[in-house]
Formats: structure tokens, C-alpha cells, sequence
């Protein structure tokens, strides 16, 4: 597997080492050794998975303390753009927006350490979204920020009339108004 370091301390790109021949191909898409060996120590305990059509906008989501969460993303079916921003105060990259495409076809990984708000856009008719945390979901340590923030400008490639969010994300604070509780 091939590991790449983006300008956010800690969020990493993960490229699997594929083996393909006439029948198709294999994977690890996940291997505890690799990850080690490449400076990755986490241990994971619990495996997520969602499905959504066209436009649905999920995020930006994160947890707090004392359940919060690193994430391992990648689309196992269609294609998404996965976005975080960094909530770590203190971090050279606080307040900024990374995103980058995962796809079936691409089989990117993205690894999201704590402190990340998170979200995504599915950019195909529909995706399958698996995602690994180190920590327990708890509703009592569920933090937010606006998706469509104007002061993050994020492009989701998803026209505003065709965006798709829930009831609940609808009403997430803008970034400004959070009183993050990540430091760095």
C-alpha cells in the first residue's frame, strides 16, 4: 500500500497495492501489519456503512471527547467527495478544507484523524460508503458545522437545488460559531 501525506498533520491517503489478472482483481483493503509498518498504530472497533443516491450531502460531522474518532473512508460502490475541516486549534491547517474523490474505480482510503469535522457528497447515481472508527458511536459526543458554510466556501460538485441533506444536518452551527474542543 502506498501512504500519502497531505498538508493536514495526520490525514493520510491510502492507495492499496492491487493484484489483478483475467479474473478481476484483490486487495487488502485493510491490513493491521501494513498499517503499522507504515506508521499507522489504530485500532479499530467499528465498521460503518451507508448507501446514498445522487446529491445526498452528509456531514460535517465529528465527535467529541470522550468517544472521538478516527475514521478510515472509502466507496465501495460509486463515487463520493469526502471533505474534512480541520477542527484542531493550534493546527497550522485549522479552519481549512481538504477534500478528494473516493471511488469504487479509484479505491482510495482516506484516514481522518480526531479533531476532523467530516462529510461527504455522492457524486455517482449511487454510492456505498464504508467507513472504520477507533471509538463507539455516542450520540453525547456528537459535534457539527454547516455543510454549506459561506467562510469554508466548500464545493461539494453538487448543484445547490439538487443537494439532498437530512433534517438534522440542515440546522448544524457555522464553523465560527463552534466552540471546538480539539487542540493540536
Amino acid at each position: 500500500m502506498q501512504v500519502t501525506k497531505t498538508d493536514f498533520p495526520g490525514l493520510l491517503v491510502i492507495e492499496p497495492k492491487l493484484f489483478g489478472d483475467s479474473r478481476g482483481y484483490f486487495f487488502e483493503s485493510y491490513s493491521a501489519r501494513n498499517f503499522k509498518a507504515n506508521g499507522i498504530d489504530i485500532v479499530f472497533v467499528q465498521d460503518n456503512q451507508a448507501r446514498s443516491s445522487y446529491g445526498v450531502v452528509r456531514g460535517l460531522h465529528y465527535q467529541k471527547d470522550p468517544f472521538p474518532q478516527t475514521k478510515l473512508i472509502r466507496a465501495l460502490e460509486g463515487k463520493i467527495l469526502d471533505v474534512v475541516v480541520d477542527c484542531r486549534k493550534g493546527s497550522p491547517s485549522f479552519g481549512k478544507v481538504f477534500s478528494i474523490e473516493l471511488s469504487a474505480e479509484n479505491k482510495l482510503q482516506l484516514l481522518v484523524p480526531k479533531g476532523f469535522a467530516h462529510g461527504y457528497s455522492v457524486l455517482s447515481e449511487t454510492a456505498e460508503v464504508l467507513y472504520k472508527c477507533d471509538h463507539f458511536y455516542s450520540k453525547e459526543s456528537e459535534g457539527s458545522v454547516m455543510v454549506n458554510d459561506p467562510a469554508l466556501n466548500i464545493d461539494w460538485k453538487i448543484p445547490a437545488d439538487k443537494m439532498i441533506m437530512s433534517e438534522k444536518d440542515l440546522v448544524n452551527p457555522p464553523f465560527a460559531d463552534v466552540d471546538h474542543p480539539f487542540q493540536f
